[in-house]
Order: C-alpha cells, then sequence, then structure tokens
C-alpha cells in the first residue's frame, strides 16, 4: 500500500450540528475496547455526575446533553465527551467531557468557553430571512450561492447568546466547493464572527509520489476485471469526470475499473485517468491503517465505515479536501502545467485528519482553535507519511513538500514561509489558521526532535526556541500518541494554545506519568514556544 494527500476537510455548520449525533468509542493503544454495556453504564454515569455537579458543569434549567464520544481506559477510567443543547438548540462552545474512575466517580472535567447556556429567550428579534441575505452579502466570490440559517445559543466566547449561524455554499473558481459561515446576534443583527466553511489548501503536485506500490483492489465476479474497491478497508476510488465538487454525493462518479489489476502509468501529467487513482486509493489505505495500527481507530469516525475517494473533481482545480457531509475524499487535476494531481501522502493524511478531528474535539476552524485544527491535520498528516516508510517519499517535517515543492509548510522553523508563527502571542489568534497552525507545528518539531540543528532521513532542520532554552525530543511517535489521546480526550471546540498545553500534558501523565521524561519534554517544547 502506498499514501498520498494534501490539506483539508469541508465542514459545514449542518455538519458541525450532525456530529453531536455521533457516537463513537475509542481506546488508546495497547488496551481493549470495553464491552456496550459497560459504555452504556459509562454514559449514565456521566450524565448523573453531570446532573449531581450543576454548579461545576454549568448545568441548569433547559439543557440537555448530547452524547459524542466515549473513551475507556485500560484501569477503567471512561472520558464521556458530550455536547450541550438549550431548549433543543445547540451550544455553540458548549462541549464538556467528564472525566470519571471505574466505578463511575468524578475524578475531573474539561469544558468548552460556555459555563452556563442559558439566554433571554429563544426567539429571534432578527427574521432568518433578512440573516440570510445579509450573509450572503458577507460572502463575496461564492458563486451559485444560498444561504441556510440555523438558530443557535452561541457562547464560544463564554457569554451566550443567541445568534444565528448561516452558512452559505456555492462553488469557487474552479468548481470545488466554497463557503462561508456568517454568525450574527439574533438579537440585533450585530456580526459576531466570520470564518471558511471550507477546510482547503492549496497544493502542487511535481512528483510521481510513491513510486510502484501494492494496492488492495476487489474482483468482479464471473472474471469481469477489478475494480479499486479496498474490501479490508472499505473505501471506493472513484472518477468525478471534473464535476464541481459541491454536485458530488457518494453515489456520484464513475468506480475504476481494469481488466488486468494494472492500474496507471506512473507519469506526471498522466493521460491515463488511473494514475492518481492509484495514489488516492493507496494513501487512503495508509491513512486507515495508521489510525487504525497506531490508535485503535477504526475509519475516520471509528465505525469502520470507509470513505469514498474523488479524482479529477472539478476544473483546474489544484487543490485537494475532505468533506464530512458527503464523508468523501476530493482531489483535483492541479493546474494542468506545473501541478498534477493533489493526492501526495501527508496532503491526504491532512485532509482526512479533519475529519477525525470533527468527529472528536470538533475544534472551531477559527481563532487559535482554527490553527489547532489545522496543526493538527498537519502533524498527523506528517505521521502518516512516517507510517508508510516509503522510499520515494520518506519521512519529514515539510508539510506538502511532494505536491508543493520545497514545501507548503515546515515545522522547525514555520515563519520560513514568511506567513507563518514560530511562537505564540495574543496576534497568533488573528492570523489565518494556516499560519497560526505554526505554533503548534514547532511544538510538535521540538518536543520529536529537539531544538538546534540537526539532520533527518536527508533533510536539515534548524529549530529555534523563542524562550532560548535547549530542547531535547522524545521521537515523533511518542508525541504523537501524546497529541492524539488530547485532542480525543481533552480538548474541546474552543481550546486554544494554553489550554492544548494543559490537554497535551494531561496525555502525557495519563500515557508516561507526571514526572516522566516524556511529560517534561511536552511541558519544555510548549514553553520554549512561548505557551506557558
Amino acid at each position: 500500500m502506498s499514501p498520498s494527500s494534501s490539506s483539508r476537510r469541508f465542514l459545514t455548520a449542518g455538519a458541525i450540528a450532525a456530529t453531536a449525533a455521533l457516537v463513537a468509542a475509542t481506546v488508546t493503544a495497547g488496551t481493549a475496547a470495553a464491552a456496550p454495556a459497560g459504555r452504556d453504564t459509562a454514559i449514565d454515569r456521566a450524565r448523573a455526575n453531570v446532573t449531581r455537579n450543576a454548579a461545576v458543569f454549568g448545568f441548569t434549567d433547559g439543557q440537555d446533553l448530547v452524547v459524542k464520544d466515549v473513551v475507556q481506559d485500560s484501569d477503567g477510567t471512561q472520558h464521556v465527551r458530550f455536547d450541550r443543547t438549550y431548549l433543543g438548540l445547540t451550544v455553540v462552545g458548549g462541549d464538556l467531557v467528564v472525566h470519571q474512575d471505574s466505578r463511575g466517580r468524578l475524578k475531573d472535567s474539561s469544558r468548552a468557553a460556555a459555563h452556563d447556556a442559558a439566554v433571554r429567550g429563544i426567539v429571534p428579534d432578527v427574521p432568518a430571512r433578512l440573516t440570510a441575505e445579509r450573509a450572503l452579502e458577507a460572502a463575496p466570490g461564492i458563486g451559485n450561492a444560498g444561504s441556510s440559517p440555523e438558530l443557535v445559543v452561541w457562547a464560544a466566547d463564554g457569554t451566550p447568546r443567541l445568534a444565528w449561524r448561516t452558512t452559505v455554499r456555492g462553488t469557487g473558481d474552479h468548481g470545488q466547493p466554497a463557503g462561508r459561515v456568517v454568525v450574527t446576534d439574533a438579537r440585533t443583527g450585530e456580526r459576531i464572527e466570520a470564518y471558511d466553511a471550507e477546510h482547503q489548501a492549496s497544493g502542487t503536485g511535481r512528483s510521481e509520489y510513491t513510486g510502484d506500490i501494492t494496492i488492495d483492489t476487489t474482483a468482479r465476479s464471473g472474471g469481469g476485471g477489478y475494480t479499486l474497491t479496498d474490501p479490508l478497508r472499505g473505501h471506493v476510488t472513484k472518477d468525478a469526470h471534473n464535476v464541481s465538487a459541491d454536485a458530488l454525493n457518494t453515489g456520484s462518479g464513475t468506480l475504476f475499473t481494469d481488466p488486468d489489476n494494472v492500474w496507471g502509468d506512473g507519469r506526471k501529467f498522466s493521460t491515463d485517468r488511473a494514475t492518481a487513482a492509484v495514489d488516492a486509493h493507496a494513501n487512503t489505505a495508509w491513512t486507515y491503517d495508521y489510525y487504525k495500527n497506531t490508535f485503535n481507530r477504526s475509519g475516520i469516525r471509528n465505525d469502520g465505515r470507509g470513505a469514498t475517494v474523488f479524482v479529477h473533481v472539478g476544473t483546474a482545480w489544484d487543490n485537494a479536501q475532505w468533506s464530512d457531509g458527503c464523508f468523501c475524499m476530493m482531489t483535483g487535476d492541479g493546474d494542468g502545467t506545473t501541478d498534477p494531481e493533489q493526492v501526495d501522502l501527508d496532503t491526504m493524511g491532512h485532509e482526512m485528519t479533519h475529519g477525525v478531528t470533527s468527529a472528536t474535539a470538533n475544534l472551531r476552524y477559527s481563532g487559535e482553535s482554527g490553527g489547532l485544527n489545522e496543526a493538527t491535520s498537519d502533524i498527523f498528516g506528517t505521521m502518516v507519511e512516517w507510517y508508510a516508510a516509503n522510499t520515494v517519499d520518506k519521512g519529514d517535517y515539510l508539510f506538502s513538500d511532494q505536491s508543493t515543492p520545497p514545501w507548503l509548510r515546515r515545522f522547525d522553523k514555520p515563519s520560513l514561509d514568511g506567513r507563518s508563527a514560530d511562537c505564540w502571542s495574543r496576534k497568533v489568534g488573528r492570523l489565518d489558521v494556516h499560519n497560526s497552525s505554526g505554533v503548534g507545528n514547532h511544538w510538535f518539531f521540538l518536543a520529536s526532535e529537539g531544538s538546534g540543528t540537526r539532520t533527518v532521513n536527508g533533510v536539515t532542520y534548524n529549530s529555534p526556541t523563542c524562550n532560548g532554552s535547549t530542547v531535547t525530543g522524545i521521537g515523533n511517535q511518542k508525541v504523537a500518541k501524546i497529541w492524539y489521546r488530547a485532542l480525543t480526550v481533552y480538548m474541546t471546540s474552543t481550546t486554544d494554545y494554553k489550554g492544548a498545553r494543559t490537554a497535551s500534558l494531561n496525555a502525557a501523565k495519563d500515557l508516561y506519568g507526571a514526572t516522566s521524561t516524556e511529560y517534561k519534554a511536552v511541558a519544555a517544547a510548549w514553553s520554549a514556544v512561548s505557551v506557558a
């Protein structure tokens, strides 16, 4: 198998709300999943803990809990994640995690910004139609646009208020999904915030990526050749025939078939449409295997479901992205002159990780939480590349170096791209999320490899610290395990960099102990990027 991909995912307001109904039990590496009855009991006990400790959780009349995820440790400790509603409305920034021992006794809690979610009535003064019209005006450059307002309790800054969360959807210049989420006060009409609905990053590919590889296919009955259907992981790879991404669903496109099970020609800008499909199919498999074999996570949502993978999406679309709504991976053809299909390893790992984040902490795609969302995809996209151990596309800390030479982002000194932040400051939350991600990426490099100059897999890095300290790394596999546990157990939708430090230290303590070398390295790396 061989991997390949780019960076981002398509996450609309509707998808955010939909994930509240998702229930996925995860376990850390080396632990066994609890029986379903144990999981149900954990949820019941967690609900009781919230009710019993209502003042701690800010759980007042009119609120309800929607279970989203359950993580059970080998010692019986349980971490139950809930979204909150108030009088039936989604509470943005109201998610919480109940941490309890094997007997269901409350040990600790993690909460997003909102404490009390109550608002003065849920009847808006600003009508939905006016809100929809204003949202369209706030999203120029999106073709064939339509807007869908949703009434929510918006408390991402800690103060609950009735708001309209309006998603504008349409198409961009190359037929790719384009969208904007506009949040406005439902009483005054004042705009609270606006952010991209599509999680997408540019990429250019100039290599044959992973060379000659083995891919898993399915033989058609009656000797009718083979299809790009992975019988082990469940994903299928299709030709989108260059239709726009917003027109795609799981039933769209044409499944790739071949008479002799030999696919593609290995050339850049190939006229053989199966060539891009080979990379996409294999790299989806590598991403699935990385999460399964490292974290015992079965697929993006931990439900064993395979994705639909589309190549040849849009017209001259030089990008790739993940869509929660379609449960699809989508890749464009590049620009046709210098940039081939966006299907390299770390890119696809990055995109599908947006789906993992959506199904767990659901980090908001705005402010510091948005930077952490992007950093998480960069980190695990990079780890998929290391996991694959491919001889053509070796593991490195240069994100999207294959499809965007010499690299799109780098971890040792993110500011070398001229935009990204090496160190945390109060200004970081105002940067584009792809640039504020630099703080998280820099932390990951320092915790993994340490500070100063070093050469890894033939690439020379020179990583400074923001406080003049010297950091000794513990290896990227340990740091990735710590980050995954932090993401799936301790982070919430509004976690910022300070919260990420706390979450990752909690995770390091769980995995290695509070006096361990690993715990100290995580703390030192955060201090080295000015996150105290």
